[in-house]
């Protein structure tokens, strides 16, 4: 590991000693992986992973989760969240991760107490700085503390420094919540959770690797039904594998109850639906 990776991985494990005791928010990413197993490492059982469980998060990504904290040897706890449940999160505006985020840190900041921890925390990195996200506010609002800023860790390094303390997901793909494969202002909706997250799942086992599901509603017209359109993206040296495997995919997307499957010549690229934000995209818009 190159020195200033192991000044930084020295410095996060410093900050996290002082802290004496963290509840890491902890979706199974990378990013709260590596926050976790270092939490851990130096605190032992001072440390807790805490998943919030809701429609948004995937089956499988719950199930890596779980598996990811058994192999750290960390506590880890899953608790139901009720984000769903609020309007505002439903309407799905370019504010919808303030209101998720809020919630997590309300339950969070519950089980604190509860659990006599002095801080949460969570995996939010230097790059995260660069997109536009709205649940950053939420965490300042909470005094919750991100860790991997404080010790200056970008993505790059998050996974150089997770592969050199033998963590084995140090090369997982990025993952994001459900609801963040629709639309701004398409609502939020169990079914439509589901519908992504089924297919999504059915993408995984298909031997893809980096997928996401953009969601995409059809109109409604004389004679038609309207319904939705699945916009694939994977990454982009996965695009021949997934177009070999199209009707599969297809089938897939039918069976999950979208009327058309579609893939992105584009590929993946984090943050798309960003895209049509003026002045908050990660990409030149022309």
């Amino acid at each position: 590991m190159e020195a200033p990776i192991h000044g930084k991985l020295e410095r996060l494990r410093g900050i996290l000693r002082d802290m004496g005791s963290v509840l890491v928010c902890y979706s199974g990413g990378i990013d709260s992986a590596f926050v976790l197993a270092v939490a851990h490492e130096v605190l032992g059982a001072r440390a807790i992973g805490m998943t919030a469980v809701s429609p948004s998060l995937a089956s499988f990504e719950r199930t890596d989760a779980v598996r990811i904290a058994k192999q750290i040897g960390a506590r880890h706890e899953l608790v139901d969240s009720s984000e769903i449940e609020d309007e505002n999160y439903q309407a799905n505006n370019v504010d919808r991760c303030f209101y998720c985020k809020s919630e997590l840190y309300r339950i969070s900041e519950k089980k604190q107490a509860e659990w006599g921890v002095a801080f949460a925390v969570n995996g939010t990195n230097l790059d995260d700085l660069g997109d536009y996200r709205p649940g950053l506010e939420a965490a300042k609002n909470a005094a919750v503390r991100s860790p991997l800023i404080e010790a200056e860790f970008t993505k790059e390094d998050v996974r150089a420094a997770a592969k050199h303390i033998g963590l084995g997901v140090w090369d997982k793909p990025a993952a994001a919540c459900l609801s963040s494969r629709l639309p701004y202002g398409t609502r939020v909706t169990r079914e439509r959770l589901e519908q992504i997250g089924g297919l999504e799942d059915a993408l995984h086992q298909l031997g893809l690797k980096q997928v996401r599901v953009r969601w995409h509603a059809l109109e409604a017209t004389a004679g038609t039904t309207g319904g939705s359109m699945a916009r694939i993206e994977v990454a982009g040296d996965e695009l021949m594998k997934a177009f070999e495997q199209r009707e599969a995919i297809a089938a897939a997307g039918k069976k999950s109850g979208f009327a058309y499957v579609t893939l992105d010549l584009e590929g993946y690229r984090k943050g798309s639906h960003n895209e049509v934000l003026k002045g908050k995209s990660l990409r030149v818009l022309s």
